[in-house]
C-alpha cells in the first residue's frame, strides 16, 4: 500500500508549465485531502551581476529598492495566478482553496531550497513543472527538476507541458 499524501510542495518558476503543473497539484489535494504548500523562488544575483549593480548604481536606497522589486514583482505575478486559477475553477471545486496552507517566495537557488523546504515542512510530495523546451529528456527536465529527482528523498511529480498548448487558462496571465 502507498503512503497517503497530507502535504503537497508545489513549485512555480512561473511559466505556463508551471500553471499547468499546478492543476495536478489541486487534483491530488482534492482527491487525498492533503494542503498544498506552495513555493517560488528568485534566483539570487550571480555574483557577477550582483557587482554590475554595485558599480552601476552608486545610491545604496536605490539597489536596495531594485533588489527588494524583485520579490515584490515575484510576489504580484503569483498572486495573479493564483487568483486566476481560482477564479476560473468550477464552482464546486472553489472549496479546494482552503487546502492551500502557505505561499512563500524565498531568494535562494531553486533546487536547494526546493529540498530544504519539503523537509521543513515534511512533505509527500512535490509536483513541477518540466522546463518547457527541447525534447531530449535532459533538456526536457531543466537543471532544476534533475536535481530535485537526483536528491529528493520524497516522490517527485514533474509535469510536461501536454503537446496542445491551447490549454484554457495557461496563456491569460502571462
Amino acid at each position: 500500500m502507498l503512503p497517503a499524501f497530507k502535504k503537497i510542495l508545489y513549485c512555480t518558476d512561473l511559466s505556463k508549465n508551471a500553471s499547468f503543473a499546478f492543476k495536478y497539484a489541486a487534483y491530488l489535494a482534492q482527491q487525498t485531502g492533503a494542503q498544498i504548500h506552495i513555493l517560488h523562488i528568485v534566483e539570487k544575483l550571480s555574483s557577477d551581476a550582483y557587482f554590475a549593480l554595485q558599480t552601476y548604481v552608486q545610491n545604496e536606497a536605490s539597489r536596495d529598492d531594485f533588489l527588494h522589486h524583485r520579490i515584490e514583482h515575484a510576489r504580484k505575478r503569483l498572486q495573479e495566478r493564483q487568483d486566476y486559477f481560482w477564479n476560473v475553477l468550477a464552482p464546486q471545486d472553489k472549496a479546494l482553496r482552503s487546502q492551500v496552507a502557505s505561499i512563500d517566495i524565498v531568494e535562494n537557488e531553486p533546487a536547494e531550497s526546493i529540498l530544504k523546504q519539503s523537509r521543513k515542512l515534511d512533505c509527500d510530495l512535490i509536483v513541477m513543472g518540466a522546463h518547457e523546451k527541447g525534447y531530449v529528456m535532459h533538456t526536457f527536465l531543466g537543471s532544476v527538476a534533475k536535481s530535485v529527482l537526483r536528491h529528493s528523498h520524497i516522490p517527485t511529480l514533474i509535469v510536461p507541458l501536454p503537446d496542445n498548448e491551447e490549454i484554457i487558462g495557461l496563456t491569460a496571465v502571462e
